[in-house]
């Protein structure tokens, strides 16, 4: 057999992830790792004319050669079937799903416009809903797969000032639990990754969406839960962290469904189970004085 038909043979038994918002964050390191750990990657975003801090990590990595960057708005499921289609037309194969894609929208309930909070929910839960749909039928029929879903402590935990994201995530959680029943008689796992506050631009869309009227009874309020967020989104907490963690479950053939991490995380579920709620809500609202 000649190196070309090696080459060949190589990459058609090469495993295929296929990732959504890969552009920044979570969904950009985790693709640069998955191709790392020998995946073919197919790196998904909104905006193909941009994908430089991926291309640029991928080449300083020397993966360059396993990613390919393909345009997929999670909103619209026509792009999310195209460039599904395009996966196994191409490879033949989709052999784990990383629902990245999401925002965090942040303000009080009452002030929060209706278009936000369906923009939320059709990003962050319809988005991946609909990822889901388009390579379930692949993944049922071979047999075997992985769908990671990016959660949060938000869908354990709920805050104020962030409720739009809060729901989403509860959403996310529900979709999961009942996702990973369904699909476990068909050899196909769905697992939950529940992260803390890590420093990626999940949350600058929702802070930039904010504004303060002065005249809002939620002003002083909300401008400490901003404070309090900005602080928690820029810790020295290692991205990276998550990205190594999803290629963990990847080569796991038994992963659980829920995966939380971060700094606190479990001291936080930990307090939701063992203290009263009334506590809990005497400690937050101290906090965010």
């Amino acid at each position: 057999m000649d190196k070309n038909m090696r080459a060949a043979d190589e990459a058609a038994e090469r495993p295929v992830a296929f990732v959504t918002g890969a552009s920044s964050g979570f969904g950009m390191l985790s693709s640069i790792k998955l191709a790392e750990q020998g995946y073919r990657v197919i790196a998904t975003m909104r905006a193909t004319s941009r994908p430089e801090a991926l291309t640029e990590l991928a080449a300083a990595r020397g993966v360059e050669s396993r990613l390919e960057v393909r345009r997929a708005d999670v909103t619209d499921a026509a792009s999310i079937e195209a460039a599904v289609a395009h996966a196994l037309g191409t490879y033949g194969r989709i052999d784990l799903l990383v629902n990245n894609a999401g925002y965090a929208q942040g303000g009080y309930v009452e002030e929060v416009t209706m278009e936000q909070w369906r923009a939320q929910f059709e990003t962050n839960v319809f988005g991946a809903i609909a990822a889901a749909k388009a390579v379930l039928p692949h993944m049922r029929e071979q047999g075997r797969g992985t769908i990671i879903n990016i959660g949060s402590i938000s869908g354990r935990i709920a805050f104020p000032g962030y409720a739009p994201y809060a729901a989403a995530k509860f959403a996310i959680e529900g979709f999961s639990e009942s996702l990973r029943l369904e699909m476990k008689p068909y050899g196909v796992d769905v697992v939950l990754i529940e992260p803390g506050s890590y420093p990626t631009n999940i949350w600058e869309k929702g802070f930039a969406s904010i504004t303060i009227d002065d005249a809002s009874p939620y002003r002083n309020r909300l401008e400490s839960i901003l404070r309090f967020s900005r602080q928690s989104a820029s810790s020295k907490a290692d991205p990276w962290e998550v990205a190594n963690l999803i290629a963990r479950i990847a080569a796991d053939k038994r992963p659980r469904l829920r995966y939380p991490i971060g700094s606190g995380v479990r001291l936080l579920l930990a307090a939701k189970t063992l203290l009263p709620w009334t506590l809990i809500e005497k400690l937050v609202v101290r906090l965010l004085r």
